[in-house]
């Protein structure tokens, strides 16, 4: 039965009826913490339409993260090249949707939108080719009727535009895979981690104007071991150069791995007692597995990119007149000043704050 729909602040020009509404696509083709904040819209959509399909698109390396995600009945999964995306067409095609939304935008998402046909495509007024869309949302700040967003509500905002109840802005959630739980937990067994009581580090991000000087995440472990907390510090396969710098200037014990599966990494962050780490798509999964996490802001936007959770939570960043940017480079001052100056010991006093929690 369809959920009644809530008055919404602002509605389109023609409105849908979702009582014949079977079949919804997600387009979402963007990175770790992008895919981990569209959650809140699937777990909205799905509570609207228990019985309906909902569908999710997402580039090829990403998708694991949302394998057997209980609000979503297919994950779909494109590769690169074009040959590749022409059969991703075809196959959106013939599932013949009634409704699509593209949570982010980008040509390529708005093509993969325009080609499942869907008779109603809902996007945001100021993405390319905004045509191909009959449903378009001016702003999310028009929608809330406020001026700062979070990107989780900023994709909640085109499903809410077309009448999807979504005032309680759900939080994020992922699921655990087994095999990807029983899998790190024999990683843990051979490294022997105590999955009971330790804390998840996470020192690499995608800029260096976001990225904590390794020296910094050993301190915090130094201090945690003080807590008789262990310390287990991830990264990806070509970030190893951060976890050895880590272990060489920490005195304190640390167990690193470079080589696990996303499934794994949330399956990890499930297990530990705190998470800290700088502004990343790992980070948003700590946070999505009700993880108390401490992150550290540098270049990017707090409020659009901060935790988006209950679990406790803070972030900790040192105020610059030049925040939030785009974060290729530091402009201003040749160097990423705003999170070099971050004190480790606000870090510390933070991460007692979360625990207390």
């Amino acid at each position: 039965m369809i959920a009644e729909v809530k008055t919404t602040r602002t509605r389109p020009s023609d409105n849908i009826d979702w009582t014949t509404t079977q079949r919804v696509l997600v387009v979402k083709l963007r990175s770790i913490g992008d895919t981990v904040l569209a959650t809140p819209s699937l777990i909205a959509l799905r509570r609207f339409f228990p019985h309906a399909r909902i569908d999710i698109l997402l580039e090829d390396w990403v998708a694991p993260l949302l394998i057997g995600f209980d609000a979503v009945d297919n994950v779909i999964s494109v590769r690169k090249g074009a040959g590749n995306r022409l059969r991703t067409a075809f196959e959106l095609a013939r599932t013949r949707y009634d409704v699509a939304f593209n949570l982010h935008g980008g040509t390529t998402a708005t093509f993969f939108t325009a080609a499942s046909r869907a008779q109603h495509r809902v996007g945001y007024a100021h993405y390319q080719y905004s045509f191909l869309y009959n449903h378009l949302l001016s702003s999310a700040s028009d929608f809330w009727q406020r001026q700062q967003t979070h990107s989780a509500e900023h994709q909640l905002a085109l499903l809410g535009y077309v009448g999807v109840p979504v005032d309680d802005r759900p939080k994020t959630r992922l699921n655990i895979n087994a095999a990807a739980g029983a899998d790190v937990s024999t990683a843990c067994v051979s490294a022997r981690v105590d999955v009971d009581n330790f804390a998840l580090l996470h020192p690499s991000t995608a800029f260096h104007t976001k990225q904590w000087p390794a020296e910094n995440f050993a301190r915090t472990a130094e201090y945690l071991a003080k807590q008789g907390i262990a310390s287990v510090a991830i990264a990806a396969k070509n970030e190893t150069t951060i976890l050895n710098d880590l272990r060489n200037a920490c005195s304190a014990p640390i167990k690193t791995f470079d080589d696990l599966t996303l499934g794994e990494i949330t399956a990890l962050a499930a297990q530990a007692k705190v998470f800290i780490g700088n502004d990343s798509g790992i980070a948003h999964i700590a946070a999505a597995v009700q993880t108390p996490t401490v992150v550290i802001f540098g270049s990017s936007n707090r409020d659009h990119w901060r935790p988006w959770t209950d679990a406790p939570n803070e972030i900790v960043y040192q105020e610059f007149h030049c925040q939030p940017c785009a974060g290729y480079e530091c402009k201003e001052f040749g160097e990423p000043r705003c999170i070099q100056s971050v004190q480790a010991e606000r870090v510390f006093a933070a991460i007692d704050r979360v625990l207390k929690r």
